[in-house]
């Protein structure tokens, strides 16, 4: 426990160091379970806001407490078999809405690596990966998703897509317009993610108006809200990059 502490230390001092941390001090809500806990910005979320929860695994627990707590709409994807066999044995609210497909930065298939244990559903993204067995599933831009669900504004979008955020993010032209809360869990850990590149997407990102409201203690997981959405209460730090 003592050596996990001091790696989520070193891990953040690091950020802080490239000057990725909290940009505005806003009220937060947390929701979730087991690895999944995600934190948003409540008082901008209304019922019936649009929410795109992409890469679900087998854990629902922030979209059903995010669909109890505040009565919004989930359009949830996941192409990865486990997941959609495991959705599709759940009983579920009307309110979530699953499509058994991926994100990216293209139409078309992208090949996935399969995780060992069976009792998995981490699929990363092969390019993100050093594992050899492989599967093809269907992936979209978001600009596809959007056209295909029929819903373009998006409240807050949830990306937790094993390295694959790297791709989206990548994309801002593709986003627009712009996710009101963006909730992302970077991989830069991964093989094939560098450190520079995760700093670089950062920076882009507050470049097109979003600012840094939350970063977990493991510094994987960051909350951003566009600057459209703060009110005249949120403060906005003077260390924004």
């Amino acid at each position: 426990m003592a050596f996990k502490k001091l790696k989520q230390f070193l891990r953040k001092r690091k950020l802080s160091r490239c000057g990725i941390k909290l940009d505005v001090d806003i009220p937060t809500a947390v929701y979730g379970d087991r690895s999944g806990y995600w934190t948003v910005a409540p008082e901008f979320l209304l019922p019936q806001s649009i929410v795109y929860s992409v890469g679900v695994g087998n854990n629902i627990a922030w979209d059903l407490a995010m669909i109890d707590r505040h009565h919004v709409d989930i359009y949830a994807f996941d192409p990865t078999p486990r997941s959609v066999a495991w959705i599709g044995s759940q009983a579920l609210p009307s309110r979530f809405k699953f499509h058994p497909i991926g994100l990216s930065d293209q139409d078309g298939q992208m090949a996935f690596a399969v995780p060992k244990r069976e009792g998995k559903f981490n699929y990363r993204a092969s390019a993100f990966s050093t594992e050899t067995q492989t599967i093809f599933c269907e992936v979209k831009t978001l600009s596809s998703l959007r056209k295909l669900v029929g819903r373009v504004e998006i409240d807050v979008l949830k990306l937790d897509i094993e390295g694959a955020e790297m791709l989206v993010l990548r994309e801002l032209d593709d986003l627009k317009p712009l996710p009101g809360q963006l909730l992302v869990e970077f991989h830069y850990h991964y093989p094939g993610i560098s450190f520079d590149a995760f700093v670089q997407v950062v920076t882009a990102l507050r470049s097109a108006g979003y600012r840094i409201f939350h970063i977990s203690e493991r510094g994987y997981e960051f909350s951003l809200i566009h600057e459209r959405l703060l009110s005249n209460s949120a403060q906005i730090s003077e260390n924004v990059a």
